[in-house]
């Protein structure tokens, strides 16, 4: 099946004026196999205005879908084409499969092979809310994680009328980094933040870290707000 995925992208790139995708590459992930998939592809394109450009025709709407995103656009460019293909299947009215789930497609280099990231349930917003009220009318205690897209990443504690600072680092190395940094989380739920600058690339190795964590560790919030 791996192969085969494998000539799936690779056909591609034949039919697409011989486009070439460059897959976020990771340490890890927990899924590496799909089974029933379509593709869809989000190029760096520079004669296009935003230097993108999405490829769904092969789309089916009752199977799993691989989005292959090239690391080099930013979630700025990247993100509009998820939107648009995640409401198309959302508001699907016919030939709809609930069981259809999406995933991230990216370059897994401990097998050396294709691995996935799910993001079925993760809805994007473009705002940057006000959590400190957020927080004062919710009983559950949040902890916000900010990524930049220099590399840096603040937690803030977010507790009532209470904003604390818990940590703010340059960059993430690795995985064990990252752990000990939420290690420092009292709450068991998270509130994803992304400069809308971030790379695709950075934004899956932060995706992939998450994804490691045990889910009774922490809660992480399926909505992601990006940020200017």
């Amino acid at each position: 099946m791996r192969k085969i995925l494998l000539l799936i992208i690779l056909c591609c790139f034949n039919c697409s004026n011989e486009r070439v995708i460059l897959l976020p590459e990771v340490t890890r992930t927990k899924i590496t196999k799909v089974l029933d998939v379509s593709p869809a592809y989000v190029f760096y394109d520079e004669t296009q205005p935003d230097s993108s450009h999405l490829n769904r025709k092969n789309l089916i709407s009752t199977t799993n879908w691989l989005v292959n995103v090239d690391k080099r656009l930013s979630l700025r460019q990247a993100i509009p084409h998820i939107t648009f293909m995640q409401d198309k299947k959302r508001n699907a009215q016919m030939h709809k499969n609930e069981n259809a789930k999406n995933f991230y497609t990216c370059n897994n280099i401990s097998i050396n092979n294709l691995g996935f990231i799910e993001f079925t349930d993760v809805f994007y917003k473009n705002e940057n809310p006000d959590f400190i009220e957020f927080s004062k009318s919710n009983q559950e205690h949040y902890t916000l994680i900010k990524c930049y897209q220099d590399g840096s990443m603040k937690l803030i504690d977010l507790d009532g009328d209470v904003k604390i600072i818990l940590a703010e680092i340059k960059d993430i190395k690795n995985y064990s980094d990252f752990y000990k940094l939420l290690e420092s989380i009292e709450s068991s739920h998270i509130i994803l933040f992304f400069e809308d600058t971030l790379s695709f690339q950075r934004y899956i190795t932060i995706k992939s870290y998450l994804d490691q964590l045990p889910r009774d560790v922490l809660k992480i919030s399926k909505i992601e707000y990006l940020f200017q």
